[in-house]
C-alpha cells in the first residue's frame, strides 16, 4: 500500500516493545503507561519484532514504523458512502476519522535460507519515524549482510525503500526475486506523465540498481525451498502473494492483498484508493481470503496490525481476522 499523499499524516511512535525486548525498557514503557506521561512518544521508537517458528522454518516480522492517517473514508470504501465506512469502523470499536497504517517486512529463516520479504521504506522514511527494519534485524540477532534472498511482493514504495542504503545495496549478499510483470510495469516510460510516473522514478532508483541480480518470475515461481509465489494482481498489475510450506505447515505472505484488517477483510468488495484495478484486487481478496478460511492456513499481512500475523474465518460477506496468540509456541 502506498503512503497516502496529500493526506495530513503524523508518525505514530509506539511504546510498546517486542516479545525480546530488555526488561529495561519494559519497566520504563510500564510506568510510562501507569502514570499517562507521554512527553517521551517523539523519543526514537525502540525496534519491535516478534519471532515464531511454522515447521522447521523460524519467522520474524518487523514494524519497520507505523503512520496514522485521517479519514479513513477516503481510502478505504471509496465506493460506499462516508458514513457506511465510519458505522463499519464504530461496529468494530474503531474511530471514523482516523486509523493507523503499520508496515510490516518479513524475515524468512530456512536454515540454509535467510528470505526477506518486502524492505519497507528504508532510509528515506526515517525522518518521520519509519525505515526502522535495519534496527530490528540488530535487536532480532541478525545483520543486513546475513540475508541471502530479497523477496519482493510488489514494487510500492514502503516495500522497495529499503533496497538501498547510502546509494549502495542494502543486503550485499542477496539474490533479488522480483515479479517479471510488476517489473515491466514499472519500468516501461509509458509511465511519465501518468499518476504513476512518482512510482516509476521510485523503481528506476531503488530496484533497477539491483536488477543484475534479480531473478524475474511469474505465477508459480519459486523463490526457495518451500516457497513459491502466486499472482494476485489488483493493488498493481504484477502484485504477488508467497505461499510457505514447512514439516507440512503452511502461511501465505499476503503482501497488500488487504490493507486493512476489518475494512478490507469484512468488505472485501469495498474499493481501495489505492489498487490499480478496483474490480480486479477484490475478485483476488475473494479468491487469497476465501483460501486462506477454507484451509485455515495463516497468513501474514503487509498491513495488517502489528505482530501483523493471523487467520481468517467466514464472518458475514467477508472475513473476520483472528490475530495470532500463542498457538505458534506450542
Amino acid at each position: 500500500m502506498a503512503v497516502p499523499s496529500g493526506m495530513k499524516r503524523r508518525t505514530l511512535f509506539v511504546a510498546g516493545i517486542s516479545l525480546l525486548a530488555a526488561p529495561m525498557i519494559l519497566k520504563e514503557s510500564a510506568a510510562l503507561a501507569a502514570s499517562g506521561d507521554n512527553t517521551n512518544m517523539d523519543a526514537t521508537p525502540q525496534p519491535q519484532f516478534n519471532q515464531f517458528k511454522l515447521g522447521s522454518f523460524k519467522f520474524t516480522v518487523f514494524k519497520d514504523g507505523a503512520t496514522i492517517a485521517e479519514k479513513p473514508y477516503e481510502t478505504f470504501g471509496t465506493n460506499q458512502k462516508p458514513e457506511t465506512v465510519q458505522e463499519l469502523l464504530a461496529k468494530n470499536f474503531l474511530p471514523g476519522d482516523k486509523f493507523v497504517n503499520s508496515y510490516a517486512p518479513t524475515l524468512i529463516d530456512t536454515g540454509s535460507d535467510v528470505i526477506l520479504v518486502d524492505t519497507g521504506f528504508g532510509e528515506g522514511g526515517r525522518a518521520r519515524g519509519s525505515g526502522l527494519l535495519r534496527d530490528g534485524l540488530k535487536a532480532a540477532g541478525y545483520s543486513p549482510d546475513d540475508i541471502t534472498v530479497v523477496a519482493l511482493t510488489h514494487l510500492h514504495g514502503d516495500h522497495i525503500g529499503g533496497l538501498l542504503e547510502g546509494g549502495a545495496p542494502a543486503f550485499k549478499n542477496a539474490r533479488y526475486v522480483i515479479g517479471q510483470i510488476e517489473y515491466d510495469f514499472w519500468t516501461d516510460k509509458a509511465r511519465e506523465g501518468t499518476p504513476a510516473e512518482g512510482g516509476h522514478k521510485a523503481v528506476l532508483a531503488n530496484v533497477v540498481p539491483i536488477a543484475e541480480k534479480a531473478t524475474f518470475i511469474g505465477d508459480g515461481g519459486t523463490i526457495a525451498s518451500g516457497i513459491t509465489a502466486m499472482l494476485a494482481p489488483g493493488h498493481t498489475q504484477g502484485h504477488m502473494v508467497f505461499h510457505v510450506e514447512s514439516e507440512g505447515k503452511r502461511l501465505v505472505a499476503t503482501g497488500d492483498t488487504a490493507n486493512h484488517y476489518i475494512l478490507s477483510l469484512q468488505k472485501p468488495d469495498w474499493e481501495v484508493r489505492f489498487d490499480m484495478d478496483k474490480a480486479q484486487a477484490a475478485a483476488t481478496r475473494r479468491k487469497v481470503f476465501g483460501m486462506i478460511a477454507a484451509e485455515k492456513i495463516a497468513f501474514v499481512g503487509y498491513h495488517m496490525p502489528f505482530p501483523s500475523v493471523g487467520f481468517v474465518e467466514t464472518y458475514e460477506d467477508g472475513y473476520r481476522f483472528v490475530p495470532k496468540t500463542y498457538q505458534f509456541d506450542l
